[in-house]
């Protein structure tokens, strides 16, 4: 019996052994970022937002304590308060462009996006990561400009988000620029978020990742009851609808039909939200967006830059898109007293992480190729240093197949790697490394050799 006791707790301890454990290493700078993410400044700016009573699109731009140009002038008085507190880094203004008459604009609209923008202290660096809210509310009635709309969660929520993002970043020095945009028209048919993604496509902007934050500040669902603050959506497409006439034989000859650009973002998210922001689980979800439903997301999709949509878990539709009004009992109306400002700091604090982390890493190294002149069960991958950036060296990055997220990271100096594993079997993927540790996009290797 002894013999048998000691053979189990000898069993045990191996296995106990054999699964190891993770190593959480953390860039101290962000980490302290992260810390000062507070609930109180983000619940001051929603309910700012919310005293405004209507941010419909269509509402009055001329009062100065109601409507959409009172909380336009808001957001950007913000930005420019932090602005005077970043040495020159943070500037603000507000893009303006006029809008038709379409099927919800029945007249013509001075539309504003409000945009601060954190330049890179590289020069020859052009990366661009972009954060965005949709500072525009809506009542049952889409085209009713009068009557309130507090529009608290959405998307005070996403716009909070933005706002705390530029106040605790500004205080820092990112190689790569940083764009936080609260966009106007998503109410009315992604209006503010289409035209800055045509203008950054006609411009040729270098956006490498697009964060779209819409409704992420309630914790608790209609109809299912569900009440969770652990855990926060990230959409993003599969297969990119961008000139998917000339890039599909490509995508099925590799088998990438689930490694689109904003797939990789999605991915990348997961992993360094979870990595900073404790009690938060990040779940990807393979929709470009909800069922049959958009964001401002889409437009950049569109136009082939990566973008995903991050949203609360679990929507409450009693309080989205209603008037405000008791019925039977029921309170309806995106109201501040629904949300939950933990949630909100968690799901900021992750924004927050990733966008640091992809700002402080170098550029995406170049060239990468698997070879593919001779049939093996091993897998050689070879790349380029990026143009741009101090790199300390490269992960390379493996999975299953059928693996969601990446599951092996192997560190290496040089600028190729041979690993005894087979292209048959796994996806492979290589990210640049900064010194501190901060990691790039991954690349999807093309066929070389």
């Amino acid at each position: 019996m002894k013999t048998r006791i000691a053979l189990y707790v000898a069993l045990a301890l191996f296995n106990t052994s054999s699964f190891g454990q993770t190593i959480v290493q953390r860039d101290s700078t962000i980490e302290q970022m992260v810390k000062e993410v507070s609930p109180d400044s983000l619940k001051s700016y929603v309910q700012q937002m919310v005293s405004f009573g209507t941010r419909n699109t269509l509402s009055t731009q001329t009062d100065k304590k109601r409507g959409i140009g009172a909380a336009r002038n808001y957001v950007l008085s913000k930005f420019n308060e932090f602005a005077s507190r970043s040495g020159g880094r943070l500037t603000a203004m507000i893009d303006t462009t006029t809008i038709p008459v379409s099927t919800r604009v029945d007249v013509p609209t001075l539309l504003g996006n409000v945009m601060a923008t954190l330049k890179g202290t590289d020069p020859a660096d052009k990366r661009i990561f972009i954060i965005s809210g949709h500072l525009d509310s809506r009542a049952t009635d889409v085209m009713n400009r009068t009557t309130d709309a507090p529009g608290a969660n959405d998307d005070g929520s996403g716009v909070a988000a933005v706002m705390e993002c530029a106040r605790i970043m500004s205080k820092h020095s990112f190689p790569a620029t940083i764009i936080f945009v609260a966009v106007s028209g998503e109410e009315q048919g992604l209006l503010g978020s289409g035209y800055l993604a045509k203008k950054a496509k006609t411009q040729g902007w270098n956006i490498e990742g697009m964060l779209n934050n819409d409704i992420m500040g309630s914790n608790n669902s209609s109809e299912t009851r569900i009440i969770d603050n652990t855990r926060v959506r990230v959409f993003s497409e599969g297969i990119p609808a961008y000139e998917l006439d000339k890039n599909a034989a490509a995508i099925w000859s590799l088998g990438l039909e689930n490694d689109g650009l904003s797939r990789q973002l999605a991915r990348y998210i997961k992993e360094v939200g979870e990595r900073y922001v404790d009690q938060l689980e990040v779940v990807m979800i393979y929709r470009n967006d909800r069922f049959r439903r958009g964001g401002d997301h889409s437009p950049f999709v569109q136009n082939g830059f990566a973008a995903i949509r991050i949203t609360e878990m679990n929507e409450n539709f009693d309080h989205q898109h209603q008037a405000v009004r008791t019925e039977n009992g029921t309170r309806y109306a995106d109201l501040l007293e629904f949300m939950d400002f933990e949630y909100l700091r968690k799901n900021t604090a992750m924004n927050l992480a990733n966008l640091a982390n992809l700002a402080k890493a170098p550029p995406m190294p170049r060239d990468v190729k698997v070879d593919v002149k001779e049939l093996t069960n091993s897998t050689y991958l070879y790349w380029k240093a990026p143009a741009t950036g101090k790199v300390k060296g490269y992960f390379v990055l493996m999975r299953e197949t059928t693996s969601p997220a990446w599951q092996k990271k192997f560190f290496t100096a040089a600028t190729s790697s041979r690993l005894p594993y087979s292209k048959d079997n796994y996806f492979f993927a290589v990210q640049s490394v900064s010194n501190d540790g901060n990691e790039s996009l991954p690349v999807i290797p093309v066929a070389g050799r």
